[in-house]
């Protein structure tokens, strides 16, 4: 349920200007999650989103972004604990996920900047990866089965 949640949290922030952790906690619960002021505070920690200014002059959440700031061991753990399958075919790989956890999994991928991948784009349980040759996809397809051991 949290990484769902959290899943959710970051769909919120890309499509609503959100302000404060009330409004957040507004918005969860309009779709359906029973959220509390605490536990939206831990999923903000978690998912190191900052306050940026917005085009409209007002602060709102965003996910954090630091070329200099090491891959958080929360992306690899939320690859890890979401992903239930991934499987190849030519220049692609399908990774299967946990329903409505697919965003969340391939922010990891995204961030944790795989060698050969060119693109991912992510459906609510199922993420499709592309690689820039089909002869990458074995060692990348290895990568990915020793991190969700």
């Amino acid at each position: 349920m949290r990484y769902s949640r959290q899943n959710k949290i970051l769909d919120i922030i890309n499509t609503h200007e959100v302000e404060t952790q009330e409004r957040l906690v507004s918005l969860l619960r309009k779709s359906g999650y029973k959220v509390t002021q605490a536990t939206i505070s831990r999923d903000i920690k978690e998912l190191q989103l900052v306050k940026t200014l917005s085009p409209s002059g007002k602060y709102k959440y965003t996910v954090g972004v630091s070329v200099d700031q090491p891959v958080s061991d929360r992306f690899i753990k939320i690859f890890k604990e979401t992903i239930q399958s991934v499987s190849s075919s030519g220049n692609i790989i399908v990774v299967k996920t946990l329903s409505g956890c697919a965003s969340a999994a391939a922010e990891a991928i995204d961030s944790l900047n795989f060698p050969n991948v060119i693109g991912s784009l992510a459906g609510d349980n199922t993420i499709f990866l592309v690689a820039n040759d089909p002869s990458n996809v074995p060692a990348l397809m290895n990568k990915f089965n020793e991190m969700i051991k």
